[in-house]
């Protein structure tokens, strides 16, 4: 194949019906002439939906590309130690909350999924928990305002809204789980009182959410950000029956303002509600669910991969390093990296791996020393090989990086 030092990516969409009819054609002017939801657009190699390139005329799968000269794409190091593009870039656009959620660590991963390789589960099978054999930490960066729950509040605050609640809500089964929880109140004890909401059925799981959903509907007030009665009311229009109408109450609950960024970890319980964001993540489609959700959920393995600490909400946000115009945000893993240009005259650009720039607000200009360049439009994005080994960078918006 022909090198080139810049690849526009053809990105798909994915339909999934939480997504959003309007964000992404009114943020970047992507036509939805079906008016489908348009939850995610994948930038990437993976399997489930990987974008394309045009390599001498022709259209490719980016993996394709990629495995024709890893060594040269990836660069030596990712080559060898991943085999393959180690990330995996979206923009993410819900309209309705998606499931309550943790990922297993990479440990877990590796070992949960030679288990069900071995009973013959079959990978796109329901009851599966472990798709791949790699962990999924993530990046979320906002474009609008962006609600989100993220780890567990601190003991003292589970127990004191549960108290409230049950000050006027009657749920006997609710009720005897906060009265252990109350008398033990530890990591082990957190456990025992997350994974017994969750395992609720029957009449008391019934009894226990009318109760909830009547509480909150007296004492709700829409017009105060992140307002927990609220929240559970507006859930319960998408999952009415669900338990994890209950995860407010245990777990932090946020909202990004437009260019704040959030670091999911491992073993954290997590879920997107509602917004539009860009998010950067680990190559795997491992997920552990935990509720808001009409799909599989195993508490046994769930409660296996869950880290359960309190996690402050003052560590909610990523602060990013700041070098002139760019913003890099620090995570603790290497699968991936994630800058944000606020804007770029010429700014000069050192590649040490597989990049995928995106972007954002306004049409960017990608210059090589070779005098190849490549304009995408705002909402597009292109893909520079490793072997490109710098390029200069110019737009009047900004411009999102991805990269390991």
């Amino acid at each position: 194949m022909m090198k080139n030092n810049f690849y526009k990516l053809e990105n798909p969409i994915q339909n999934y019906s939480w997504g959003s009819k309007t964000s992404i054609s009114t943020l970047f002017g992507i036509d939805n002439k079906h008016q489908e939801p348009q939850a995610e657009i994948w930038m990437g190699a993976h399997p489930n939906g990987c974008s394309k390139v045009i390599v001498e005329g022709k259209s490719v799968l980016l993996s394709t590309l990629i495995n024709e000269d890893k060594i040269g794409v990836l660069s030596k190091s990712t080559a060898e130690f991943y085999g393959e593009l180690p990330y995996l870039f979206k923009v993410l656009a819900a309209d309705q909350a998606l499931s309550v959620q943790v990922h297993p660590n990479k440990e877990e991963a590796e070992q949960g999924f030679i288990r069900e390789e071995a009973r013959g589960i079959d990978r796109l099978a329901s009851n599966r928990n472990y798709r791949d054999a790699n962990h999924k930490p993530e990046l979320v960066y906002a474009l609008t305002s962006y609600q989100a729950m993220n780890g567990f509040r601190s003991f003292k605050e589970i127990l004191a809204l549960f108290t409230q609640l049950l000050s006027e809500a009657e749920m006997p089964a609710v009720d005897r789980l906060v009265d252990s929880f109350k008398h033990n109140m530890t990591p082990e004890g957190l456990e025992a009182f997350f994974t017994g909401v969750l395992s609720l059925s029957g009449d008391e799981k019934h009894q226990s959410i009318c109760a909830l959903l009547e509480y909150a509907s007296k004492h709700q007030h829409p017009e105060i950000d992140n307002d927990l009665n609220a929240l559970v009311m507006e859930l319960a229009k998408t999952y009415p029956n669900d338990i994890g109408l209950f995860s407010p109450f245990m777990l932090n609950v946020l909202t990004l303002k437009p260019g704040e960024a959030m670091y999911l970890d491992a073993r954290t319980p997590h879920a997107y509600l509602k917004g539009t964001g860009l998010e950067i993540m680990a190559n795997s489609d491992n997920v552990l669910r935990a509720g808001l959700t009409p799909k599989h959920i195993d508490v046994v393995e769930l409660t296996k991969c869950t880290l359960f600490e309190e996690k402050p909400s003052s560590s909610l946000l990523l602060e990013p390093e700041i070098e002139g115009g760019k913003l890099s945000y620090p995570v603790p893993v290497q699968d991936f990296k994630f800058d944000c240009f606020i804007q770029a005259d010429a700014v000069g650009v050192a590649v040490d791996s597989a990049e995928i720039v995106f972007a954002i607000d306004d049409d960017a200009l990608l210059e090589h020393v070779s005098g190849e360049t490549m304009l995408i439009n705002r909402g597009e994005s292109a893909f520079i090989p490793a072997y490109a080994k710098e390029y200069k960078l110019t737009s009047s918006g900004r411009i999102a990086r991805a990269y390991n």
